[in-house]
């Protein structure tokens, strides 16, 4: 826990509930006739609302994106290193909202939710979800809160595709567009990482067809072997090998049997797997693969990403890390030329690092800069 809270941090915060009982129409042709968003919001409003910043979560990204629940808390939100007073999205300029998509596992209708139809966990029979779902029902969350037009849309990695869909879906709402680390659709490569964590997943026999909920069970080697492959991704040769080595955690290579030799990299790999299965919902996880898998931006514009952006009204900043091979800086190159081909006003920064895919998440020093500085230009535009 931490003994004080930093200064730039936006202190204790607490999660929000937001009901909504209009129909959300999804892309399935199902619809969910109530549902639930937690959000956590950070900083304040102006009073002509026009100071608002989105942030879209990635894959396992919660709401709570910034400060802690308490003094309890070992660590902050997952962005704390980027949002809060004096930060790259400055809390002290910018009302920030950060919402948990439905479907998910942290408060907002998902899998783990009971549905009221039949009053019995949803579990797999949760309607299947696309990226532009997510977005209709934050635009709904957004006419809530008063707020006509971001001055900003966020993400990294899947919250990426995220943005790049609102820059599509609502061209009027927001005035610019932040895409981390993302891609405009998915490489048969991550398609194929996505699948082996899934039938990690449904391998292990307390899944029970994605009912485990009613069975009582968790299928938790199956999410935390999941986890392991997909960390994996997120994390590069080199940076593993500076972190771990080769070095043991335990056992002796000269007198230890097989099984009680242990490298670090391997009880790490462990742990992380461990944490995550008993916080995470087995269903939600291979739903938002699915999301990923699902999602192209141009599928519906004749596959022709140029045509697609012709659509974007707002402004845009696209990022990538050199040693991203999950959503490698080629992607985001071609986000970038679609976007000057359109005619869009888009700035471009490839950061040179060593972290993967996780840089988007870290306090990497060109990075940091990079985003501040065209936040500072958010930040100048707003009335």
């Amino acid at each position: 826990m931490p003994e004080s809270i930093p200064k730039n941090s936006v202190g204790i915060v607490t999660p929000q509930t937001m009901k909504f009982d209009t129909p959300l129409p999804l892309d399935s042709g199902q619809t969910l006739n109530s549902y639930e968003i937690v959000y956590e919001t950070y900083g304040k409003l102006n009073v002509d609302k026009t100071n608002a910043i989105l942030i879209c979560h990635a894959l396992s990204g919660t709401h709570h994106a910034a400060g802690y629940h308490s003094m309890e808390d070992k660590r902050p939100g997952w962005w704390d290193t980027c949002i809060g007073p004096g930060k790259a999205i400055d809390t002290e300029k910018f009302y920030v909202v950060c919402p948990n998509n439905i479907g998910g596992c942290h408060g907002s209708t998902g899998p783990n939710h009971i549905n009221p139809e039949t009053g019995k966990y949803w579990g797999p029979d949760f309607p299947p979800l696309r990226v532009r779902d997510w977005v209709r029902s934050q635009a709904c969350l957004a006419d809530k809160l008063g707020i006509d037009q971001w001055a900003a849309v966020v993400g990294g990695s899947l919250g990426g595709m995220q943005v790049m869909r609102w820059s599509l879906e609502y061209p009027e709402r927001l005035k610019h567009a932040l895409v981390i680390a993302s891609a405009m659709k998915l490489t048969a490569q991550n398609i194929a990482f996505n699948e082996v964590a899934r039938t990690a997943i449904r391998s292990d026999d307390d899944y029970n067809d994605g009912y485990f909920l009613e069975k009582e069970t968790i299928p938790k080697k199956g999410l935390a072997l999941a986890r392991m492959v997909g960390h994996l991704t997120y994390l590069t040769d080199g940076l593993m090998g500076e972190k771990f080595g080769r070095e043991l955690r335990s056992g002796d290579f000269e007198r230890g049997a097989y099984n009680e030799v242990q490298f670090q990299v391997e009880s790490y790999l462990q742990y992380q797997g461990e944490k995550f299965s008993t916080t995470f919902d087995a269903n939600t996880y291979i739903m938002l693969t699915r999301v990923l898998d699902y999602f192209d931006l141009a599928r519906e514009y004749n596959n022709d990403p140029v045509e697609a952006f012709r659509n974007a009204l707002c402004k845009f900043m696209v990022i990538s890390f050199t040693t991203d091979w999950r959503f490698s800086p080629e992607r985001s190159q071609e986000i970038k030329n679609a976007l000057i081909t359109a005619g869009k006003d888009v700035s471009y920064a490839e950061i040179d690092t060593a972290q993967g895919h996780d840089a988007f998440l870290l306090p990497i020093a060109p990075y940091i800069r990079v985003f501040a500085s065209y936040m500072q230009r958010v930040a100048q535009e707003i009335t």
